[in-house]
């Protein structure tokens, strides 16, 4: 369809300007969840990237046959495929991370942003486009994902990635590594984004 966005629009609008955490709000549950370590949020984005890549490939390349009143449910038995194989493949060969995630592997297969990313793209434009509209994406996904979890894990026990970057006389804030935390993380960045986006529009305006 001639107004569709191109290809790279796909890709540069998924990583900031449509971010799926701080522009499109969704898939909130896993990122209050996972958060409170970098290697867990990085292993969810690393999952959630190859199952949102193989369902916007998979729906573009069926997307001639599907039907109106079918759609969802493709999307949903497409993105389930993919996400037993990443859970599978989580227990099979990163065990402890598995059981650190938990039940929030399999509930990829609910993620707004991957069936929101088949129908809106996917469904919609050739394979190449729906590929970098999920790389795209995926990037922007990662990237909330793991600035949430970085200042969460060093605020709250002074180390990243089991480093030491603040000094052992640092009090350690345990609230940050706790659900209240991801609820004020994810609002002071939520709210720091939606600044800089006004701040951005006053300028384009007055310009």
């Amino acid at each position: 369809m001639a107004d569709q966005p191109t290809a790279y629009e796909r890709f540069i609008q998924g990583i900031l300007p449509e971010n799926p955490v701080y522009r499109q709000v969704l898939g909130l549950c896993p990122t209050l969840a996972v958060t409170n370590s970098m290697n867990a949020a990085l292993t969810m984005a690393g999952a959630v990237a190859f199952v949102l890549l193989c369902a916007n490939i998979v729906t573009s390349l069926i997307r001639n046959l599907l039907r109106p009143h079918l759609r969802i449910v493709i999307f949903t038995l497409t993105i389930a495929t993919f996400v037993t194989i990443a859970d599978r493949f989580l227990a099979a060969y990163m065990y402890q991370m598995s059981k650190t995630l938990g039940p929030y592997i399999p509930l990829i297969i609910v993620n707004c942003l991957i069936i929101c990313r088949c129908e809106v793209c996917a469904s919609k434009q050739s394979v190449w486009t729906a590929a970098s509209d999920a790389a795209g994406q995926s990037i922007g996904y990662a990237l909330a994902l793991s600035s949430i979890a970085g200042i969460r894990e060093i605020l709250g026990t002074g180390m990243l990635f089991g480093f030491r970057l603040l000094p052992e006389i640092w009090p350690d804030w345990v609230i940050m590594v706790l659900p209240p935390g991801a609820f004020i993380t994810l609002g002071l960045l939520l709210g720091a984004a939606n600044w800089i986006q006004i701040v951005q529009s006053k300028k384009t305006d007055n310009n």
